[in-house]
Parts: structure tokens; C-alpha cells; sequence
């Protein structure tokens, strides 16, 4: 009688590492983007209609770097 190893399914593989970094690293880059053109369109078209909207704006934007950092970092270490 031969021995049969339960077969691996596709759900039972893990994620590469290859792939955890460059999903962190489109997520970081998409997050960097929104926050550059928050920026952009905070300092250069908005503030011409509302100061108040893109001072908002801005206050957003500060808060999104350390959000990429940790959306960048998270599961790392897995």
C-alpha cells in the first residue's frame, strides 16, 4: 500500500514574500500620490475659492504620510 500526501491546495499555499512587498509597496506609493495631489491642488486651485477647504486639505494630507509608513511596514516581519 503506498503512501499518498494530502494534496496541497491552492488556498493552503502562502502569499510570497515578493508579493506581500510589492502590494505594500502599490499601496504606499497610491497613498504618497493622494496625498502629493492634495497637496498640489490644495496650495495652487483651491485656496483661490475656499482657504478653509484647503487648509483642510492640507491637514489631510499631513496625516497620510505616517499612514503610508504603517500600510507599508504592516506584516512585514511575517
Amino acid at each position: 500500500m503506498a503512501y499518498h500526501p494530502r494534496p496541497v491546495s491552492v488556498t493552503d499555499a502562502k502569499e510570497s514574500q515578493s508579493d506581500r512587498l510589492r502590494r505594500r509597496q502599490r499601496w504606499y506609493v497610491l497613498l504618497m500620490t493622494v496625498c502629493v495631489t492634495l497637496i498640489v491642488l490644495a496650495w495652487y486651485v483651491v485656496k483661490d475659492y475656499s482657504t478653509t477647504a484647503a487648509v483642510a486639505m492640507s491637514a489631510v494630507a499631513a496625516v497620510i504620510p505616517p499612514v503610508a509608513a504603517i500600510v507599508a511596514n504592516w506584516g512585514a516581519d511575517r
